[in-house]
C-alpha cells in the first residue's frame, strides 16, 4: 500500500509541475504570436474611397491580399496622417499594409 501512495504522490507532483509549466508557457506563446502578427505585411493596389487624415484613417477598395488573409473588399485602414497628405478619394494607389495588434495599418502609400 505504501508503494501506491508514493506513486500517487509522484504523479501529483508531476501534474503540478506540468500545470505550472502550462501557466508560464501560455503568455510566452501569446507574445510570440503577437510578434509574428506584427511581422506580416503585404503590398497591394486599390482605389481610395474615403480619407480622414485627422483621424488617421483611409478607406481603400482593393483586390485579395492573401498574405494578410484579406479577400477583395473595401476596408478602413489606420495610417499616419502625414502619409495621407495629397491622397484623396478616387486616387488609384499602391500601398503596403500590415496587421498590428488586430488592426490593419497602411505603412506606405503612393499614387
Amino acid at each position: 500500500m505504501g508503494k501506491v501512495f508514493k506513486m500517487a504522490g509522484r504523479m501529483c507532483l508531476g501534474l503540478a509541475a506540468f500545470g505550472m509549466l502550462a501557466v508560464w508557457a501560455a503568455p510566452l506563446a501569446q507574445a510570440q504570436s503577437a510578434n509574428q502578427e506584427a511581422a506580416v505585411s503585404a503590398s497591394a493596389s486599390g482605389e481610395v474611397r474615403r480619407v480622414d487624415a485627422a483621424a488617421g484613417k483611409v478607406t481603400i477598395r482593393h483586390g485579395e491580399i492573401s498574405a494578410l488573409d484579406l479577400p477583395a473588399m473595401t476596408l478602413v485602414y489606420q495610417a499616419d496622417p502625414a502619409l495621407l497628405a495629397g491622397i484623396k478619394p478616387g486616387d488609384k494607389v499602391r500601398f503596403t499594409a500590415a496587421r498590428q495588434s488586430g488592426r490593419y495599418v497602411v505603412t506606405e502609400i503612393s499614387k
